[in-house]
């Protein structure tokens, strides 16, 4: 992204490891976000995907917890991945055996070690934690499993009590040394400052586990790895308890696209990887969410859709194709005439430079109500302006509509005909019927309308949809014609609708 002089920040300010790990942990701490509940089934749907991304790490689960968990880790273990499949364990026997039952090969075991931690959950002394600590890691070794250590509330650990404990695991054969920030307290700044002392002090590779309580876990992250840690803890959309996690997808493309690491991950994977675990969880994406999101590669605004149209890289870092995303050119109050015009080709819609203003306008009032319009919104008011009357002697000048639940549904109509104005009263079944009554009324000296089709489209959902009503009418003498219109009314649209075929039917009576 930056071109060279990022090689030179790297060897200046930058301690990167040769390889670094991306360990992702949604099947575990992704999977303890409030509400979700993954089946045995959907964590091997999600470990398959994960694998063909190219993760070099999956933690399967907490298998001591239950049957389920140790069914998945079985399951997971039994599939051939190619990434690491392990498990979660407490410094506790029963914990790491359940992990050893599963056929797991490696163990990520925890034991709190902040004044917290000691004191009201564990009721441990500093001493007590250490041992304990130790026993388990012996306990995994002996038992041929590589270990992963973490240092649970490690951020909120005295320093020096902390590298005690990481020096005790070290010498009882820790493969990894983690760093959780379990409840996401830390800064960039003292991130900075506790991992480079951690690798002056240890040859042992140092992972990071960062939350995301102040909305920094993903910078966090970096910055670990900006200072030597080999391995970074994520989960795919950020999931995990309370405001989430690392996200995979986040830090693999500032890694990518930022720092010019070479992960050997297929980024195009994100988006589709994103989207399934979103709707298996229930837990939707914000549209905002950096990637991932629906406006990750949204325009609106005139001026930068026209910079994206010449040249994407104007107002986008990456590619979509990148992350498998797609780029969407959104019309709405600040559309410029390019992406509209852009739009329209790209449907192969042809209009004239009168057509083209008036499609133009009512997008533009369309957003000033604070609607998005959308490409089939587009595509029905371009098609209604290719498709109305051509002349209109039968203009419409006002409407009034009167209905409730003890009145009888009533239309006043006030009408422009061939430069005469009329206006009467009619009811109906409902309003739209009324409406047409009082239409019917009022061209009687001219002609006698009939409607022989009515159908109604809402085009988008919600309450504020355009509406596209499309009717055929006849007059009584053989001629026929359609109508179409579109209005955020249905009522407004039903009678444009009408009185544009009634103008068409005129028409053909003077040709």
């Amino acid at each position: 992204m930056y071109g060279k002089n990022i090689e030179t920040l790297k060897k200046e300010n930058m301690n990167l490891a040769d390889k670094i790990y991306i360990f992702d942990t949604t099947l575990r701490d992704g999977e303890q976000a409030p509400g979700v509940a993954l089946t045995v089934d959907e964590k091997i749907q999600i470990a398959q995907k994960l694998d063909k991304l190219g993760v070099d790490k999956i933690e399967a689960g907490f298998p001591v917890s239950s049957n389920g968990e140790r069914k998945a880790a079985k399951e997971l273990n039994s599939l051939g991945l190619n990434a690491t499949v392990l498990g979660l364990a407490r410094s506790v026997q029963k914990d790491i055996d359940a992990v050893l039952d599963s056929g797991l090969d490696y163990i990520h075991t925890f034991i709190g070690t902040s004044p917290l931690h000691r004191d009201y959950k564990l009721k441990m002394s500093k001493e007590k934690v250490i041992e304990t600590a130790v026993e388990s890691v012996e306990y995994a070794k002996d038992h041929g499993l590589t270990v992963e250590f973490s240092a649970e509330d490690a951020t909120r650990t005295e320093h020096d009590y902390l590298f005690d404990v990481y020096d005790a695991v070290v010498d009882a054969g820790a493969d990894f040394l983690n760093v959780p920030d379990t409840v996401g307290v830390l800064i960039p700044v003292i991130t900075r400052e506790l991992i480079t002392n951690l690798k002056e002090r240890y040859t042992t590779p140092i992972s990071v586990h960062f939350h995301n309580d102040f909305g920094l876990a993903t910078a966090n992250t970096l910055t670990a790895i900006e200072c030597g840690a080999n391995q970074a803890h994520v989960t795919i959309n950020g999931m995990g308890e309370r405001t989430g996690n690392a996200s995979l997808e986040e830090l693999i493309v500032a890694l990518h696209a930022a720092y010019n690491i070479d992960l050997d991950i297929d980024t195009t994977q994100l988006y589709s990887l994103s989207e399934f675990v979103g709707r298996i969880t229930g837990i939707k994406m914000p549209v905002n969410k950096p990637i991932v999101g629906a406006n990750a590669f949204a325009h609106e605004s005139g001026i930068h859709v026209h910079g994206v149209l010449n040249n994407a890289l104007t107002y986008e870092p990456i590619s979509p194709e990148l992350v498998g995303h797609s780029r969407r050119i959104v019309l709405g109050k600040h559309t410029g005439a390019n992406a509209v015009k852009a739009k329209l080709e790209h449907y192969n819609i042809d209009l004239t430079e009168k057509q083209f203003q008036t499609v133009f306008n009512q997008i533009k009032a369309l957003g000033d109500k604070g609607k998005t319009v959308t490409d089939d919104d587009l595509r029905a008011i371009a098609i209604t302006e290719i498709s109305s009357a051509k002349e209109t002697p039968i203009k419409l000048e006002g409407l009034g509509i009167l209905s409730g639940a003890v009145v009888s549904p009533t239309a006043t109509v006030k009408l422009n005909i061939n430069g005469k104005l009329k206006e009467t009263s009619c009811t109906g079944v409902g309003p739209v019927d009324a409406a047409i009554n009082a239409i019917r009324e009022l061209i009687q000296d001219t002609m006698d309308i009939e409607l022989e089709e009515y159908n109604l489209e809402a085009i988008t959902g919600g309450t504020d949809a355009l509406a596209e009503v499309f009717v055929i009418s006849s007059d009584g003498e053989g001629n026929k014609s359609t109508g179409r219109a579109t209005n955020d009314d249905v009522i407004m649209a039903s009678i444009l609708a009408v009185l544009d075929s009634i103008n068409k039917i005129l028409l053909m009576e003077k040709n």
